[in-house]
């Protein structure tokens, strides 16, 4: 017995030493398997989101973040990045489905064209860029996008889009020196600030666009449906001057006769329809743009927001509010309106110099404060002009609406 056991002891011991050494390799084996794994799943190259079947990865959100910052788009960064990336995703891809897709040298004169806004050239705005950690690529693919999409919309609307012979002369009568105008709308404000919500505001917004033929029935849908402020009065909002609106909106107003109801509009988050109730001439000069100046202010707490809001009158007013926090909590700016994002355009818009909105901003609010309006007025534009504006209006207000509806239609989704 003692001899058997004392044979027996060394191939339980060759046993046991090699299924240790098997465990070892294959502890090994998988370890190494896990490292592209983990760099896949955190690493520069790593999918953030999918757009149907097309990946955007960590390097391009990072890389888009730079250029947003370097722009100085305003609002949330991040937000407007990935945004921005996911809409290009679209833009690319409808492009490609209906052959499209630029040429080199269309997509090097349009990065020498957006170098010339800031008066360089196209190998000087990349250099400025590079310094700032943006790569060249990314401009190029952000401006190839770009000119993708006027591709794809001139594709699609550009053959049925026609400007009438009456609709030049209400917009010279409407910009004449001699008086403005004036709009009365009511509005029906839909939320869209996810993907299910987009496609099912989106899928209301057309149908009632389609269906709603009074001002009784606008009204009641607006207090049924829609999320501004105004619901309560059945969506109503007070007279604009025409000029104080986004252009895009100013241009899809002039297509209205009283009791219309536009096509459904993006705004930012949300997705709008506007119908028109009067529109009368004013004694007062109409301007062919507006600049405004505009100040943001951002809190945490909703709830500080309005306790501030109570105690302002003017924009000069909020830096004693923002004393010790960040600076880029208070933000001011002068732009253009036609410069200006159209959810935010449009709040402006009904606003007078020294009044403000509150408006939800990330988890808190944001106070936004109309400071000033500047009217430019410029020499009367000739019929040309006129029909050449309108068309660029109205194929901008279509491309929106397009790509609010791909964006319903696509699959995005983190990996």
């Amino acid at each position: 017995m003692t001899a058997l056991t004392t044979e027996a002891a060394p191939a339980d011991l060759g046993m046991k030493l090699m299924m240790t050494r098997l465990r070892l390799v294959l502890t090994l084996f998988l370890a190494v398997l896990a490292v592209p794994v983990a760099a896949q799943q955190g690493g520069p190259f790593a999918p953030r989101m999918i757009v149907n079947d097309k990946a955007i990865t960590n390097y391009e959100l990072t890389q888009r973040l730079r250029l947003v910052r370097v722009l100085g788009q305003p609002g949330n960064a991040e937000e407007i990045a990935l945004d921005g990336l996911i809409d290009d995703r679209l833009r690319v891809a409808e492009a490609t489905r209906l052959g499209v897709l630029p040429e080199d040298e269309a997509i090097l004169a349009g990065m020498e064209e957006f170098a010339a806004r800031a008066n360089l050239t196209a190998e000087e705005f990349t250099a400025l860029l590079t310094a700032r950690g943006v790569a060249r690529e990314t401009f190029r693919d952000f401006v190839a996008a770009g000119i993708a999409w006027r591709e794809v919309v001139r594709a699609r609307y550009a053959p049925r889009v026609t400007i009438s012979e009456a609709e030049i002369d209400r917009a010279l009568a409407l910009s004449s020196r001699k008086g403005g105008a004036r709009v009365l709308m009511s509005e029906l404000i839909l939320p869209a600030d996810t993907p299910e919500r987009q496609a099912s505001s989106q899928a209301l917004a057309d149908r009632l666009s389609r269906t709603i033929s009074t001002t009784g029935g606008f009204a009641s849908a607006a207090r049924q449906y829609s999320v501004s402020s105004s619901r309560g009065r059945g969506g109503r909002i007070d007279w604009i001057p025409l000029a104080n609106l986004p252009p895009q909106m100013a241009a899809m107003i002039l297509t209205l006769a009283p009791g219309e109801v536009s096509e459904p509009i993006p705004l930012g988050q949300a997705i709008a329809l506007f119908q028109l109730r009067a529109i009368e001439e004013t004694g007062t000069p109409a301007a062919d743009a507006v600049s405004v100046e505009y100040a943001r202010f951002r809190l945490p707490d909703p709830a500080r927001a309005e306790q501030v809001g109570i105690r302002l009158d003017t924009c000069d007013d909020l830096y004693g509010a923002a004393k010790g926090l960040p600076e880029e909590m208070l933000t001011r700016e002068v732009k253009p309106m036609a410069d200006i994002p159209r959810d935010l355009g449009m709040e402006l818009a009904k606003l007078d110099p020294g009044e403000m909105i509150t408006r939800a901003w990330g988890g808190g609010a944001e106070i936004v404060m109309l400071c000033a309006r500047t009217p430019q007025l410029e020499a009367s534009p000739d019929r040309g002009e006129i029909r050449q504006r309108l068309l660029n209006q109205r194929l901008g207000s279509y491309a929106d609406s397009y790509l609010a509806e791909l964006r319903a239609d696509a699959i995005i989704r983190e990996p």
